[in-house]
């Protein structure tokens, strides 16, 4: 069975109509979440507790979308 991970993420950004962060080592890992719900769920408590800073912004990555689970694995995936 097809795993479909979903990342969430955020942090400050540099301009808030722009999606570089102000700083890469303070970015907010909220979590990896086995389905897009319970991501969205993550998600959307993050951005409510943040609205008050226009700067901030959180992201969903889906981590599944990243693979592709026909091509081989790498030899590092493989010691895994």
């Amino acid at each position: 069975m097809t795993q479909r991970l979903h990342l969430v993420f955020g942090g400050e950004l540099v301009k808030p109509t722009e999606t570089a962060f102000k700083n890469v080592d303070d970015i907010h890992i909220v979590g990896i979440y086995p389905n897009y719900a319970s991501a969205y769920d993550a998600w959307k408590t993050e951005a409510q507790r943040t609205v008050d800073n226009a700067h901030m912004r959180y992201f969903i990555a889906h981590l599944h979308r990243l693979r592709d689970e026909e091509a081989p694995a790498s030899p590092t995936e493989e010691l895994g």
